[in-house]
C-alpha cells in the first residue's frame, strides 16, 4: 500500500507499507519490510520459470497512522515476479552480445487508482 499526504508546512510524504506477500518470507522487524521474492532468470537461456511468487493475494489493510484531520491518498502497487528484459531474449535470438552494465531483468508493476481521503467539516 502506497499513502501520501502533505505536512503542516506543504511537504508531501510518502510511505510505502508491505500489506502481502507470498511464500515464506516475514517482514524485517526493524524495518516492517519483507524481502524481495527471489529470482528464477536464467539469462544464458533468455527464459524464467513461474515458480515463485503466488497467483493472487489478498489481504485487509488499516492506516496504523491515519489521522481523520490529515488529508492523504493511498492506492495499492503490485509487484511481479522478476523476467528477463527484451534485450536480453534479442542477444539469445540474434546471438548478440549483451551490453555492459545494462540491467538485463525487470520486475513490472501495476497500480491501483487512487482513493483520496478528505476531512469531513
Amino acid at each position: 500500500m502506497v499513502k501520501g499526504w502533505a505536512d503542516a508546512d506543504g511537504e508531501v510524504h510518502e510511505r510505502i507499507f508491505d500489506v502481502a506477500w507470498s511464500g515464506d518470507r516475514a517482514p524485517n522487524p526493524g524495518t516492517g519490510k519483507v524481502p524481495p521474492v527471489g529470482s528464477t532468470v536464467d539469462l544464458e537461456n533468455a527464459s524464467y520459470t513461474n515458480a515463485i511468487g503466488a497467483p493472487y493475494l489478498e489481504a485487509f489493510w488499516e492506516d496504523p497512522e491515519f489521522d481523520p484531520s490529515q488529508r492523504a491518498f493511498y492506492y495499492v502497487r503490485v509487484l511481479e515476479i522478476p523476467t528477463p528484459r527484451y534485450l536480453v531474449y534479442d542477444s539469445k535470438f540474434y546471438g548478440t552480445p549483451l551490453p555492459e552494465g545494462t540491467d538485463l531483468t525487470q520486475q513490472k508493476r501495476a497500480y491501483t487508482s487512487p482513493i483520496w481521503y478528505t476531512p469531513g467539516g
